[in-house]
């Protein structure tokens, strides 16, 4: 009897040598640390490319210009995660990765190389926009096979750890393009910084891009590898089908991935309020910046980690409880004293609660998701999340605070996400393997 198409094609793909998994974390996590990198080097020199692109009568002005086509980028990311999270479950994880990056480091190189508005009016802006949309559109389909990968490719045992990895690279690229702002901005005079230093961190970001092509294109293929302790299943004969059958795991994840965008947007938003609201130096902004990002790689991979070994829900729902305790009093402790050591610490303790939650939330997500749909699916859940809340965070804690003049803005808008997300974890089943292995035994 000869095998069917797709029988051999599973065939094939279990003969592929497995990924190690240094080089699979590697390979599937660059593209996410390339958008981080460029989304906290856009966010530092937020008011410089505003004065390059969008001059306006005041600096608030130029710097709500500036945000706001920040947040345009995030409008093409949900159709990003369609097309390219469906190309993932049809033709496979490795050659949507590779598509995605190679759209997302040429629209890096494009954003660093565009003339500023002295020099070609209103084609610069016009421009800016268009990259920020293309850039938008490879970053939504980035997520949605990258994680999916990362998680077919682990072992069963340590699906948490690894895939926490997809969040851990976000506080390695935030602390990158961190000091990679504070160093160029103590290097080069304000003029200098206006005028070419912002170009120059763009294009550091860039030199990832050929390496990230080599790593991706020598992975093996994962989608059609049999899973040994596959968690979700469906019954439907269509995709739109498989994701009607797994609306409420949608919903959930929605509300719940939002909690961690407004999060992680408020927290990087700290360095423009430190030094905007707070009239402290950059050192103390990009002080924080560092720290909590280190805070978060720390605590994404121990929450992945620990979710291995109890389980997803508690790794998320008890450190979620613990920052919608704290979060009030953090931002008031903050800016009552508004010193660098309250801010510091206060923002990493925030960093840690969310982090240590998130390490296991990917995993969760991804794993409650039948394998055929999962590239799409999750990586249109977290598209639409930051394309509704990432993009406009920081646009709309700026314009807040400037309407009501108070500083404790960020905490009310953060709050409000946090118990959102509170519900939805108690309300999302356990997925690890190993708090299901362990209920089945038992009965």
């Amino acid at each position: 009897m000869n095998p069917s198409r797709e029988e051999a094609r599973a065939g094939l793909a279990l003969e592929e040598p497995a990924a190690s998994p240094v080089g699979a974390i590697a390979a599937a996590t660059i593209g996410n640390v390339l958008e981080f990198y460029d989304f906290i080097t856009y966010t530092f020199f937020a008011i410089q490319i505003g004065r390059a692109f969008f001059p306006a009568q005041s600096a608030y002005g130029s710097l709500m210009l500036s945000l706001a086509t920040f947040g345009v980028g995030f409008v093409t990311r949900p159709i990003g995660g369609i097309v390219i999270g469906n190309f993932a479950d049809r033709a496979g994880r490795r050659a949507a990765m590779t598509l995605s990056f190679l759209i997302m480091g040429a629209a890096v190189v494009a954003m660093a190389l565009i003339p500023p508005y002295s020099m070609i009016g209103i084609a610069a802006p016009v421009l800016v926009v268009f990259t920020r949309m293309v850039m938008g559109f490879a970053l939504g389909g980035e997520v949605g096979p990258t994680t999916a990968y990362l998680l077919e490719s682990a072992p069963s045992e340590k699906r948490g750890l690894i895939v926490a990895w997809q969040g851990a690279s976000q506080g390695i690229a935030a602390t990158i393009g961190g000091l990679v702002g504070f160093g160029l901005s103590r290097a080069l005079k304000p003029a200098a910084l206006d005028a070419y230093g912002w170009r120059i961190a763009v294009l550091l970001g860039a030199v990832t891009v050929p390496f990230g092509l080599w790593l991706r294109r020598r992975l093996p293929e994962t989608l059609h590898v049999v899973e040994a302790a596959a968690s979700a299943v469906s019954k439907a004969a269509t995709r739109l089908g498989a994701a009607r059958e797994n609306w409420r795991i949608i919903g959930l994840g929605l509300v719940i991935l939002a909690y961690f965008t407004i999060h992680t947007y408020v927290k990087q938003y700290m360095t423009t309020f430190a030094q905007a609201t707070l009239h402290m130096g950059p050192g103390p902004a990009f002080a924080v910046a560092v720290v909590s990002n280190l805070v978060a790689l720390a605590g994404g991979l121990w929450g992945g980690w620990l979710s291995d070994r109890i389980g997803r829900r508690p790794v998320m729902i008890w450190p979620n409880l613990a920052a919608l305790l704290i979060t009030y009093p953090v931002f008031f402790w903050i800016v009552e004293v508004r010193s660098p050591l309250a801010l510091v610490t206060g923002i990493g303790l925030l960093s840690l609660t969310a982090s240590v939650a998130g390490g296991a939330c990917f995993a969760a997500l991804t794993e409650s998701l039948p394998k055929h749909i999962r590239g799409a699916a999750f990586g249109t859940i977290y598209a639409v999340s930051i394309a509704a809340f990432g993009g406009t965070c920081q646009l709309v804690v700026t314009w807040l605070i400037h309407v009501t003049g108070n500083p404790m803005a960020p905490a009310w808008y953060l709050l409000a996400a946090t118990a959102a997300s509170q519900a939805a974890m108690w309300l999302i089943p356990e997925s690890a393997p190993v708090r299901r292995f362990s209920a089945a035994a038992s009965r």
